[in-house]
C-alpha cells in the first residue's frame, strides 16, 4: 500500500519532472498535454557539461483510462546537447522505458488482466493498444522451474491441447501448484522431465493420484519408488457405469422396438445408471407406463419385465454400494463370484479392476483423488475456449501458469452499509 499525494500520481505518473500543461476531453477520449523537463546533466560519453536544446515532437503514450474513457498523454521531451562532442540526448522518464511508447501502469495492467483468463484481443481492446503489444508483454513473463523438490502428494492427468493432441499436467495436491505442463503425454516426455529431479527428490513423493490410464502406472512405479498409486474414484465408477450402460443397451435390443420393455429401457435409461439410494421419491407422469410413478416404481416395473436385467442391475447396485462404503473386501469378492456368469463387457471391466486391485484399494483407503486437478483442467478448458484455441503451446502454457501459479490479491471491494 502507498499514499498518492498528487493528481499526477493518481493517474499513474509518478515522475516529478512531468508537468501537465492542459487536459482536453473529447467525445471519444481524453488528451493530456505535458512536458518532460529537468536540469541538464553531464554527457554520458565525454562527461562534459550539457545545455538545454529544444523539445522533441510530442510522443503519444497510452495511459490508464480516466473517467472510463481512453486517455492519451502527449508528452514533449526536453533535448540536451553536449558543448564538447555536440551529441544530442533526450530526457528520460520512469513512466516509459527507453524507445517504448506504452507506459508502465499499462504494462502492469496487461499482466493483471492475463491472470483473469482473458484473451489477448480482449485485453488490447480494454487498454486501447495493439494485440502485438499484449503478446510482447506475455512473452516477457517467464516461470523458473524448480527441480530441487517435489510434493509428497502429486496428481497426474492430461488435457486436450489441439484436436487429437493431449498435453500432460502434474499438480501439487495440497497447494494446487502446477508442477509440470508438457506438450504431449508420451511416456518418454514425462520420464525425461521427471528425471531432471534427483532420486532423493523423487523418493519424497509418497502418493500419486491418476486416472485408469495403463501407461501411467508402470511409469509412476519407475519414477517414484516410494509412492503409492491412488486411482481416481470417479474414473472407477465411470468405468463401471459404462459397462452397465452397454449391458442395458444389449438387453434392450433383444426386445421389439415397439414393446413396453424396449421403450422403458430406452426412455428411462438415466434411472438405471443412478445409485438406487439416491433415487428421488418425487412422482412424475411417465408416458411409457402412462401413469404417475416415482423413479423407484419405474425401476421395479421395468425389472419385472426382464430377469436378466434384474440380475445385472442388482449386481451393479451392490458393487456401487460396497465401493461407496469403501469396503474393498466385499467389492472384490463380488467381482470374483460373478466373473464367470456376467457378459463379456462386464468381464472386461472386472479383469481391469483385478489388474489394478492394489491401486483401487488405495483409492478406497486414502482420502486423495484427482478432483482438484479436474477442477484445474476445467479452468484450462475455459482459457482455451475463450481464446478459440492456441497454435503456440508456449503461449498456452504461459497463460495457464499465469492464471494458476500466480497468487492473486483480493480486489473485490466491500462497501459499508449505512
Amino acid at each position: 500500500m502507498e499514499h498518492l499525494k498528487h493528481t499526477t500520481e493518481l493517474i499513474g505518473m509518478k515522475d516529478p519532472n512531468i508537468i501537465i500543461g492542459s487536459a482536453v476531453k473529447y467525445d471519444s477520449h481524453i488528451v493530456i498535454n505535458a512536458m518532460l523537463d529537468y536540469p541538464p546533466k553531464q554527457c554520458p560519453l565525454c562527461n562534459h557539461h550539457m545545455i538545454k536544446y529544444d523539445f522533441q515532437k510530442p510522443s503519444t503514450i497510452p495511459i490508464l483510462d480516466i473517467q472510463g474513457m481512453p486517455t492519451l498523454l502527449k508528452l514533449k521531451k526536453r533535448r540536451f546537447q553536449c558543448k564538447s562532442c555536440r551529441k544530442v540526448r533526450v530526457a528520460q522518464t520512469s513512466l516509459v522505458k527507453k524507445n517504448h511508447q506504452i507506459s508502465h501502469p499499462v504494462c502492469q495492467k496487461i499482466t493483471q488482466l492475463h491472470t483473469e483468463k482473458r484473451t489477448n484481443t480482449d485485453i488490447a481492446k480494454a487498454l486501447h493498444i495493439s494485440v502485438s503489444a499484449v503478446q510482447r508483454q506475455l512473452e516477457l513473463l517467464t516461470f523458473k522451474e524448480d527441480f530441487s523438490r517435489l510434493p509428497e502428494v502429486l496428481s497426474w492427468d492430461e488435457f486436450s491441447y489441439q484436436k487429437g493432441k493431449l498435453a500432460f499436467i502434474a499438480q501439487d495436491f495440497q497447494t494446487k501448484k502446477i508442477m509440470a505442463i508438457l506438450d504431449n503425454n508420451r511416456q518418454t516426455t514425462i520420464k525425461n522431465h521427471f528425471f531432471k529431479y534427483s532420486r532423493k527428490g523423487r523418493e519424497q513423493v509418497k502418493v500419486v493420484t491418476a486416472d485408469m490410464s495403463g501407461s501411467y502406472i508402470p511409469l509412476i512405479k519407475r519414477l517414484f519408488p516410494n509412492a503409492k498409486i491412488v486411482l481416481d474414484r470417479f474414473h472407477i465408477v465411470q468405468h463401471l457405469g459404462r459397462a452397465m450402460l452397454a449391458t442395458r443397451i444389449a438387453i434392450m435390443k433383444t426386445f421389439d422396438k415397439g414393446s413396453l420393455p424396449y421403450r422403458a429401457l430406452k426412455n428411462h435409461w438415466r434411472l438405471f445408471q443412478k445409485e438406487s439410494r439416491k433415487l428421488s421419491d418425487k412422482p412424475f407422469y411417465s408416458r411409457t407406463f402412462r401413469q404417475t410413478l416415482t423413479p423407484r416404481e419405474i425401476i421395479e416395473k421395468t425389472l419385472n419385465l426382464s430377469d436378466e436385467l434384474r440380475y445385472y442391475y442388482d449386481l451393479y447396485q451392490l458393487l456401487l454400494f460396497h465401493f461407496q462404503q469403501k469396503n474393498s473386501k466385499y467389492f472384490f469378492e463380488l467381482i470374483e463370484e460373478h466373473m464367470g456368469t456376467v457378459n463379456s463387457v462386464l468381464q472386461t471391466t472386472f479383469k481391469t479392476f483385478k489388474k489394478y486391485k492394489k491401486e483401487i484399494i488405495n483409492a478406497l483407503e486414502f482420502p486423495y483423488s484427482n478432483a482438484k486437478l479436474e477442477a484445474t483442467n476445467k479452468i484450462i478448458k475455459d482459457i482455451k475456449r475463450n481464446a478459440f484455441g492456441f497454435r503456440n503451446f508456449k503461449n498456452f502454457k504461459t497463460k495457464i501458469l499465469i492464471a494458476l501459479n500466480i497468487q492473486k490479491e483480493r480486489t473485490s471491494l466491500i462497501l459499508s452499509r449505512a
